[in-house]
């Protein structure tokens, strides 16, 4: 099954509804960082509901960074998304592993903590980027990310956000849904989507058992009608032309010891861990350049 989103609506367009299919993306990004099982899901969830807040963008020039640090041992998480469906993103520890001892499921709230923030910063090509911020309510990521529509954005929201790891460390099962009370949402709407969420499964079994991104839309309302469907996957635009501008920031005096200690460097992506390599002569670029523009 193909990781797609779903933006649909519901009660006369009073209740927006996305759900999406993530399995693949956060299954990739386990991949790419070598994740440990909580690790994974802690991250894929943020992937997950940074696709969802992607998928609301206008233009493919806009971005949105989802920021979390709770204090916990994981450390920061951060992603980016964007209009057409791409994701990335890392955390600070990918080597987690916690569980509750009562449920014995994967304990994302332990791992990402309580005592920090939640940070979304959409860049909209505009002259200040739009940045809103709330406090954690349990680092369990859906709660939270509830808590900062509701409170940032004003918007009365329910989000649910699971990924399912399976014994071997992989990525079995992941998805996401966000319902949202518009503004012109009745007490008769309100009551619909509370119904609707009150009988929702966790949405990582749904995943499991085959539910597509429509299939989980369907399920929620009988009046669904549905606005666009389209892929969402893993990507990250990093390249050498883009480390060697990160590159040309620094001050002469460090890249001239890179070049004559280390006859080099490496630059690492933390979205990817892709590592580009930079020659003697690749530095001494940088560094001709620099003295032209009188850096």
């Amino acid at each position: 099954m193909k990781d797609t989103l779903i933006h649909a609506i519901s009660a006369n367009g009073h209740i927006r509804v996305l759900t999406c299919t993530s399995t693949q993306l956060a299954e990739q990004a386990r991949k790419q960082h070598d994740l440990w099982p909580t690790s994974a899901a802690a991250l894929g969830r943020v992937l997950t509901i940074t696709a969802i807040l992607g998928s609301m963008l206008k233009t493919e020039k806009e971005k949105v960074t989802v920021q979390i640090n709770g204090g916990g041992p994981i450390g920061t998480i951060m992603a980016d998304g964007w209009a057409n469906g791409n994701v990335r993103g890392f955390v600070g520890d990918p080597e987690i592993y916690l569980k509750y001892n009562d449920t014995g499921k994967l304990a994302v709230g332990t791992a990402v903590g309580k005592d920090g923030y939640l940070k979304v910063i959409k860049r909209m090509n505009m002259k200040n980027d739009f940045t809103g911020q709330v406090a954690l309510v349990s680092g369990e990521i859906g709660e939270d990310f509830a808590y900062y529509f509701t409170i940032s954005e004003q918007t009365p929201s329910a989000v649910s956000l699971g990924v399912l790891v399976d014994t071997d460390n992989s990525v079995i099962a992941s998805g996401g849904i966000l319902i949202q009370m518009m503004p012109e949402a009745t007490e008769d709407d309100i009551k619909l989507a509370e119904a609707a969420v009150a009988k929702l499964r966790p949405v990582s079994e749904l995943v499991k058992e085959g539910h597509d991104a429509r299939a989980l839309a369907a399920m929620l309302f009988d009046d669904l009608e549905i606005l666009e469907e389209k892929p969402i996957q893993w990507h990250c635009d990093c390249s050498k032309q883009r480390f060697k501008a990160a590159l040309t920031t620094l001050d002469r005096a460090e890249l001239e010891k890179m070049l004559e200690e280390d006859h080099g460097c490496e630059v690492k992506c933390e979205y990817c861990n892709n590592k580009v390599q930079f020659t003697e002569d690749d530095l001494r670029s940088i560094l001709e350049f620099k003295a032209a523009c009188g850096k």
